[in-house]
């Protein structure tokens, strides 16, 4: 019981390997199970630290690895996007370079002994990214729900909306990451510099 946290911080891994694995292979049962996966993931990073809380299992090994962990999850579902065609490249560096940066900069801080609390654009940006990222792959589970050319999830203005509305929430997830980026350094640039 000690160690849960910690293997669920670890497993999320694991969790985001298999899930790029299957997701690129681009059949209804890899789209399908990436999706658990992913949800499977995205749930062992509430449990970690509930369990942690409730239970005084905190560690500095898991105060190092649960928001890398989480970090790698996000990142491994926008670069398979990425890869995939379905967002732009730059939405994926954007995003990775932030998430890179101030994680590093989180963890130096905690290092040191000093804990920088999780600002409200931080903390929204971070469901804005969950969002967006169901909202991809509940749009390619519904795609591969059916092989039918006439249903209406290929129509071409119900294929024109899934992008237009992809795009979008994409922006908005960029914009929020980027802005909380900068809001955080701007926040801590007396402890950081």
């Amino acid at each position: 019981m000690k160690n849960l946290p910690n293997i669920l911080s670890i497993s999320r891994f694991f969790v985001a390997l298999a899930f790029v694995y299957f997701y690129q292979i681009n059949q209804a049962w890899a789209v399908f199970l990436s999706t658990a996966l992913f949800a499977g993931g995205a749930l062992t990073d509430f449990l970690d630290g509930y369990l942690a809380r409730k239970y005084q299992l905190s560690s500095d090994f898991g105060k190092l690895m649960d928001p890398i962990a989480d970090k790698f999850l996000v990142l491994s579902a926008f670069f398979v996007f990425m890869a995939q065609g379905e967002i732009a490249v730059w939405m994926f560096y954007a995003i990775a370079i932030r998430e890179v940066f101030v994680t590093a900069s989180r963890l130096s801080l905690t290092r040191k002994g000093t804990v920088v609390a999780a600002e409200a654009a931080g903390k929204l940006k971070t469901v804005l990214q969950m969002v967006t990222i169901f909202v991809i792959l509940g749009l390619n589970v519904l795609a591969h729900s059916t092989s039918d050319p006439s249903s209406w999830v290929f129509q071409q203005n119900t294929l024109f909306f899934f992008s237009i509305g992809t795009q979008i929430l994409m922006i908005l997830t960029v914009t929020l990451t980027l802005y909380s980026g900068v809001l955080y350094f701007l926040c801590n640039r007396t402890q950081l510099f």
